[in-house]
């Protein structure tokens, strides 16, 4: 009985850690590389959750015109190039995961209306829906409630005066507490890697 007591004490007081540096490295995570100009810019795809419960940026910098840039966001899919992240732990928990890394003709006709798979396999969250695609601009997907777009993901690219692009994503959500909140970690240390992904197939 002590041991299970032991390891149940052990459990929970693991997941208090885990809530409070959740709590603690939010903010941080909600900003991750965007500057507080990027942050009050309004940016393309805003208007389609106009008065979201919370906002997330997250920006990099790529050494290369967004003309190199966009074709890989364009790919962006569980059945095309992958999400870009962690493929290994997203095979783990059966979430099956492409990883094409080269430019498909095929798969740059991206237009509103089409589906972003999260995973390739049976088990699979809802996939996102392309909301509206901006050639060499921006691409946003979302998640819609009896036709109403409660989440929007958006990719925006930004020229800059010297050459490079400032890739910049953003999250409007109405999907908060709860469950949501133990996800967000998790959901920041992917999309991180997807940055840094992209950034290096870019300036490859």
């Amino acid at each position: 009985m002590k041991k299970i007591l032991l390891i149940v004490g052990i459990m929970l007081g693991a997941l208090v850690l885990i809530v409070i540096l959740a709590v603690l490295f939010t903010p941080w995570m909600d900003r991750w590389g965007s500057s507080t100009e990027e942050r009050m810019q309004k940016l393309p795809g805003d208007g389609f959750l106009t008065n979201p419960a919370r906002i997330t940026n997250r920006g990099i910098t790529i050494h290369a015109p967004v003309e190199k840039v966009y074709p890989w966001i364009l790919q962006i899919g569980a059945d095309k190039s992958g999400m870009y992240s962690y493929t290994w732990l997203e095979n783990l928990v059966n979430c099956k995961m492409a990883k094409d890394e080269t430019i498909h003709p095929e798969w740059q006709n991206l237009a509103a209306g089409d589906l972003m798979k999260m995973c390739a396999g049976d088990f699979a969250p809802p996939p996102y829906i392309v909301a509206e695609v901006l050639p060499n601009q921006a691409v946003t997907f979302g998640h819609t409630t009896n036709d109403t777009w409660e989440e929007t993901w958006q990719f925006v690219l930004l020229p800059q005066p010297d050459g490079t692009t400032r890739l910049i994503t953003r999250t409007s959500t109405n999907m908060i507490g709860g469950i949501w909140e133990g996800i967000r970690p998790i959901v920041f240390v992917m999309e991180r890697k997807m940055l840094l992904t992209i950034k290096g197939l870019s300036e490859r």
